[in-house]
């Protein structure tokens, strides 16, 4: 079984601030720290139940979180960004079996987690044919373009809500729910525990956890910035709908996803 892991840090234990999620901070490395913990169980747990090689995509910031170090013979970990429009997906294809979410976190416009945004910080939010787009849907497309199931998540009570609306059959950890700007943190010992239980869980069930791709695409983007949302309408494609938002309307995903990488950077 091959099996691809795409990873974030605002989702896993503990987060709660933007602050602990950035490399020149202080408080960072312990969250980092404890974002390679959580892969490595997935990665732990995913051979056990029987995946032989299994790929794993640091998605957060610069793509150097993870330390690679900690990682296992048959994982192998991409850092760093190519600059391919798939991102947090990069290194994932028709070959895979599966893909796995680590730490992943509710999309822009979500009051239900305070640091809830959907790649940076710019949109105050991002739609999909009328949905708010999280990285979460963002990233289960371009799994669906490809024909590879969506199986597992694990992050915030929102975005396993999300996921769960989407997939219904996906497997999800919840880490923590957000009130506010405050954080719930569940217990890290439970939670690690249910990363074993519940990757070993997702991966006797992918068959049910396929993503259906739609025909169209509409694509929106509401911008914090107005002049950052007057910039972004002259990407090719992409019309201005009032002074906050642009949309894209296609039929190629890879025009959604090429969009994205350009648009709300």
């Amino acid at each position: 079984m091959k099996v691809f892991i795409s990873a974030d840090i605002e989702g896993c234990c503990g987060v709660f601030s933007n602050i602990e999620t950035h490399k020149n901070e202080a408080v960072y490395a312990p969250f980092a720290k404890q974002m390679t913990k959580e892969v490595l169980a997935v990665c732990e747990a995913a051979h056990e139940a029987g995946a032989d090689e299994i790929v794993v995509k640091d998605g957060h910031g610069d793509a150097s979180n993870i330390d690679p170090l900690q990682m296992p013979s048959y994982v192998t970990l991409i850092r760093g960004k190519s600059g391919h429009p798939y991102n947090m997906m990069f290194g994932l294809d028709p070959t895979f079996d599966a893909v796995l979410y680590v730490g992943y976190h509710a999309a822009a416009g979500c009051p239900e987690f305070a640091v809830s945004h959907t790649s940076t910080g710019n949109s105050l939010y991002i739609t999909l044919n009328g949905k708010r787009m999280s990285e979460f849907m963002l990233n289960s497309f371009t799994a669906a373009s490809l024909g590879v199931p969506v199986a597992f998540i694990s992050g915030d009570e929102a975005i396993c809500a999300a996921a769960k609306e989407l997939v219904p059959e996906i497997a999800a950890v919840q880490t923590k729910r957000g009130v506010g700007n405050a954080t719930f943190c569940c217990p890290t010992e439970t939670v690690m525990k249910a990363l074993r239980e519940q990757t070993k869980e997702a991966l006797g069930r992918i068959g049910r956890c396929h993503v259906e791709l739609p025909e169209k695409f509409v694509y929106e983007v509401t911008y914090k910035d107005w002049k950052k949302a007057y910039q972004m309408s002259f990407f090719p494609g992409m019309k201005a709908v009032d002074p906050f938002t642009n949309r894209l309307e296609t039929e190629n995903w890879m025009d959604v996803v090429t969009s994205h990488n350009f648009v709300v950077y």
